[in-house]
């Protein structure tokens, strides 16, 4: 396997000074990289049974497609708000400063369907942690979490403990 941190590229003080962005774009042009990125993403949950992925908003959407693909079951997308055509559900969650939301369609997730969440990154866990309150307002089971990255050093995990959480790649 590869070390998958040789192809994310940090980015100091972007988008704004203090933070260390880090981009994936490395990984995703190489096509051994983001190959052996999805088939690590799928053995780490192998032993679930998943019915759907759904990826959120952007990044996660590359992820999230072709792990569904890898996996031979369809996916779904959690997007920003008024991004997605009604009818919706969705949730807001706390930015640092100020709220965001963000909506899946109604008809996404089945009543008791098994779904795996993908992103590229796990922070401070917000954005996912709102992404798993769509997926119960509309009945579904969440079965895992997936991350390229997790930062661990912004605890999110800790606002996502009721959930199994996986990553490739721990800073």
């Amino acid at each position: 396997m590869l070390d998958l941190k040789n192809y994310i590229r940090e980015i100091p003080d972007w988008p704004k000074e203090g933070v260390n962005f880090k981009d994936i774009t490395p990984l995703l042009q190489d096509g051994e990289a983001f190959k052996n990125t999805i088939d690590q993403l799928a053995e780490l949950f192998k032993d679930e049974q998943v019915d759907l992925v759904a990826g959120i908003d952007a990044r996660g959407f590359i992820l999230a497609s072709a792990l569904a693909y890898k996996l031979g079951i369809g996916m779904t997308i959690i997007r920003k708000k008024n991004k997605l055509p009604p009818p919706t559900v969705s949730q807001d969650y706390a930015l640092e400063y100020g709220i965001n939301t963000i909506e899946i369609r109604e008809d996404s997730i089945k009543p008791q369907q098994k779904v795996l969440l993908v992103d590229d990154v796990l922070a401070t866990g917000g954005t996912m942690g709102a992404a798993c309150d769509l997926i119960k307002k509309l009945g579904g089971e969440i079965v895992g979490i997936g991350f390229l990255i997790v930062l661990d050093f912004l605890k999110g995990e800790e606002r996502l403990a009721d959930y199994n959480i996986k990553g490739l790649i721990r800073y």
